[in-house]
């Protein structure tokens, strides 16, 4: 007889149990529904997104650390590690800067502000400060200096990207200078405690579906769906320069890697859509590593660039912000001219690459540009704060693939990425990570048979003769 097929009830409800995109996409849309539906009710769940980004951030900062130690131990050339870095920096420059000038040029061509005719002095200048909690962005000597860690547990415990990095480097420098001799129990340690923060992060990730409700719930509930009428216009624009953008740097990996970028979409589509939901990349860091390194891209690569990109690589929000400027300007009926355009642009190269981990960073950014041109009222940035959480999307999935782009492009400029292995990958073939390979943990494992030496005094069975044919 022919195996019954399960009916679809069945099919659905085994889909929700064992696919987490299905289950993050669900309790995405039963946020929204919360959220337009009792709003006052929804904003008190926001505590169970924040909850799971606070999980998943304590297990960052050793896992940056191990990855990039045990990456820099076994590549076994701290030349190599440096032109890694050199690189990484080069495309994040670039990259950067190639957003800022399409949000400058989808600015002029659409004039999302123009017509409105805002009055700077009815803008509450205040809220802005309230937003950004009365911060500043660091000037570029202060960026340098906190980069630089002060005490070995406190850039842990800060939970501080670059001084992590730093640390990092340093260590898997002196286990290369000092050779596997000297220190031969260290490295493995710190490779078993990698494995261990990767099932650790597996655990956390089953709470990513209600993370996600609550993150949802409470932006539905709190902003409303109102605001993408008042600013359709701009919110429209950013997507679309977004759109943009991610498709140059799809025709960037197909011409650099030979990879496509929608391949890779599907690959990690449930770290993408958990993204969304939270509106942080830094939830779904952890996982993203995890993947890259199953995609063939070497260790020492995947522990340096992708974190780095975090600080140095914010391609959505450089799009935003360069739309974000042309757009209060218009607004308050302020023409920029073309060298006042490129002093944005030179300012914002700045500016941007001490926005991450601050609160309000955005505004804080826009402020200062507005501050360095002189044409635009400082106030004229809380036009903006109506719709800024609306761009988080935009932002997050941008920021994402730009910096999973730089793993492969400079992996590749390095000859650290192992093509087949990623085709394969992406392809949705089943592969194992080297070290998975080695260790046995991970999906995708491959069995291989270990001679067990049997134990004193226990008699081994001899292989039997072969017995001889008769002729």
């Amino acid at each position: 007889m022919p195996p019954s097929v399960p009916s679809l009830p069945r099919r659905v409800a085994r889909t929700l149990r064992t696919s987490l995109f299905a289950q993050v996409l669900c309790a995405l849309v039963l946020g929204i529904v919360v959220g337009k539906l009792w709003p006052d009710t929804a904003t008190a769940f926001q505590p169970l997104g924040d909850g799971f980004t606070r999980l998943i951030k304590t297990v960052i900062s050793p896992l940056v650390f191990c990855v990039v130690v045990v990456g820099i131990a076994k590549a076994g050339d701290l030349k190599a590690f440096g032109r890694i870095g050199v690189k990484a920096l080069i495309w994040f420059e670039v990259a950067s800067t190639a957003a800022l000038v399409i949000g400058l040029v989808a600015a002029n061509v659409v004039g999302p502000g123009k017509g409105m005719n805002v009055d700077p002095s009815s803008l509450n200048a205040a809220a802005v400060d309230q937003s950004t909690g009365g911060g500043q962005l660091p000037s570029t000597t202060e960026f340098v200096l906190n980069a630089l860690p002060e005490s070995f547990v406190g850039a842990f415990a800060e939970n501080e990207l670059l001084q992590v990095l730093i640390l990092a480097c340093l260590v898997g420098a002196a286990l290369l200078h000092l050779g596997h001799t000297k220190v031969p129990k260290i490295l493995p340690a710190i490779d078993q405690a990698q494995e261990v923060i990767f099932t650790v992060v597996g655990f956390i990730m089953r709470l990513a579906p209600i993370a996600v409700f609550g993150a949802m719930a409470h932006l539905v509930g709190n902003y409303g769906l109102g605001v993408m009428k008042t600013y359709a216009k701009l919110i429209v624009l950013c997507y679309v320069a977004a759109a943009l953008f991610v498709v140059l740097l799809a025709l960037a990996l197909r011409m650099v890697t030979g990879l496509s970028l929608w391949k890779f979409l599907r690959y990690i589509r449930e770290e993408m859509l958990l993204a969304l939901g939270t509106a942080s990349t830094e939830s779904v860091m952890p996982r993203v590593m995890q993947k890259l390194r199953r995609a063939g891209a070497r260790d020492d690569a995947v522990g340096l660039v992708l974190p780095t990109g975090y600080s140095f690589n914010l391609d959505g929000a450089s799009l935003y912000l360069s739309i974000g400027t042309l757009f209060i300007a218009q607004a308050v009926g302020v023409e920029l001219s073309l060298g006042q355009q490129i002093t944005v642009v030179l300012v914002l190269m700045l500016t941007s690459k001490g926005m991450a981990g601050i609160p309000g960073s955005a505004f804080l950014a826009l402020s200062a540009t507005a501050s360095s041109l002189g044409a635009i009222p400082a106030g004229a940035v809380a036009l903006l704060l109506g719709v800024d959480r609306i761009m988080d999307s935009m932002r997050v999935v941008t920021n994402l693939l730009g910096n999973c782009v730089a793993v492969f492009a400079v992996s590749r400029w390095e000859g650290a990425l192992d093509i087949e292995r990623a085709k394969k990958t992406l392809d949705g073939e089943e592969t194992a990570a080297p070290d998975d390979e080695q260790d046995g943990g991970g999906e995708g494992d491959v069995e291989v048979p270990v001679a067990v030496t049997p134990a004193p005094g226990i008699p081994t069975q001899k292989p039997k003769e072969p017995t001889p044919e008769v002729g």
